[in-house]
């Protein structure tokens, strides 16, 4: 079992669990009528369901002979985990003064980045179109306040 992948999972469940909990403090509401707390519960309950798959597939494939990686001062899963966490607690900071919009385009530009992706134009296209497919979702249709920013939208 590679032991940076299982860290990994781990610290996504419990990040998903953590959002989950702080979710259920703010009032829910329902689909039809979504409450502040509705986004952040489906997000922590998809990031806990995700780190599970992780952690069963990380479990299965550790049965097999694994590679040689190149040693290195801090892993690249790991790596990738401190970065993904910071990026995530850099947006939660900047959520209020940039907005919606430009910070979830940000850090969904971010993310792409850190998990791997090189090219920039298909990288700024997905979250460009991410971003305003949310936008139009949460803000326009279910009509649910969220933190405008500088760039007021």
């Amino acid at each position: 079992m590679n032991r940076n992948e299982t860290s990994g999972g781990i610290v996504m469940f419990l990040f998903g669990a953590v959002t989950l909990f702080y979710s259920l403090r703010m009032p829910v509401g329902t689909f039809r009528a979504a409450g502040s707390g509705l986004f952040p519960l489906c997000l922590g309950i998809l990031l806990m369901l995700l780190s599970i798959g992780l952690l069963i597939r990380v479990y299965f494939q550790g049965r097999q002979p694994a590679e040689k990686e190149p040693r290195s001062a801090i892993p690249g899963s790991a790596k990738q985990v401190i970065l993904f966490m910071g990026a995530m607690a850099l947006a939660t900071l900047l959520f209020n003064p940039l907005g919606y919009p430009l910070i979830s385009f940000l850090l969904l530009l971010a993310l792409l980045r850190i998990l791997g992706m090189r090219r920039w134009t298909t990288n700024v296209s997905i979250s460009l179109l991410t971003a305003a497919a949310s936008y139009f979702l949460f803000v326009q249709w279910l009509q649910i306040p969220l933190p405008k920013g500088w760039i007021g939208l």
